[in-house]
Order: structure tokens, then sequence, then C-alpha cells
């Protein structure tokens, strides 16, 4: 019996030797991102705004996959252990326009301050412009 502890010992022991024998890759460089969420007009938080993360590819094209954020009541949404590359960040809030921007991730914290706009008027051709009447040359002739 005493045989077999000592070949399952060199086992387990040439086991760990090869284990901590190879190589440690360094961890790849990451980023801890911060986003604050306030409204353009008064500049107060807007809650529970979605951040939408998604990796974009060299050429520009969406990765697939990607994380939602959600905001706190003061606004603020955070995540850690982002990898370095672009980076597009969508942010969608019931009332506001989106907002959409791809940022270069090559630091390690990445602080961003978006202001949503409510959303405008549609401009319809039918409705009375005065301001455009101004401009066109066929209406106010010289």
């Amino acid at each position: 019996m005493s045989w077999r502890r000592y070949v399952l010992f060199a086992v387990v022991l040439s086991g760990l030797s090869i284990a901590f024998a190879k190589e440690k890759k360094p961890p790849a460089p990451s980023c801890s991102l911060n986003f604050i969420i306030l409204r353009d007009e008064s500049g107060k938080p807007v809650r529970n705004a979605a951040v939408v993360l998604h990796p974009v590819e060299g050429d520009g094209k969406q990765e697939k996959g990607g994380l939602e954020l959600k905001t706190n009541s003061d606004g603020e949404a955070s995540y850690d252990g982002v990898p370095y590359g672009k980076l597009r960040v969508q942010v969608l809030a019931p009332g506001f326009q989106t907002f959409g921007e791809d940022y270069d991730v090559s630091q390690p914290t990445l602080a961003v301050t978006v202001r949503l706009k409510r959303p405008t008027g549609q401009y319809s051709i039918y409705d009375d412009h005065p301001e455009q009447k101004k401009l066109d040359p066929a209406t106010n002739p010289r």
C-alpha cells in the first residue's frame, strides 16, 4: 500500500510543478467607467436611464453582445473591467432624446457626463414658419 502513496504523491507533485512552471500572462489592461447622466435644461440627475455598452470592431461595426447599466437616483452608473479599445455608449431614458457616441478606452479610468435633451417637435411643411419667410427669396422680393 505504501508504494501506491508514493506514486500518487509523485503524480500530484509533477502536476503541480507543471501548473506552476507555465508562464502567467499579465492581465489585459482594463478600464473603470463612470457615467453621470443629467437633464440638459436643469442639470438634475436622470434616474433609471439605460446606459448600453457595446464593443466596436476596427471597421466601426458593433460587436455582438454588450452590457446594460441602470443609473441610480443620483444619475450615476459605473462598471469596472472594461477592456481597452473602442466602445459604443448609448443612453436611453423615457422622455429624452437617445444619446450615442463612440469612445476610445485607453486609460485606467474614464468619466463620461451625458446631458440628455428633451425631444424637439417635428418639422412640418404645413405649419407656419415666419422665420423661413424672411429667408425665402420667392416670398420676399427685393
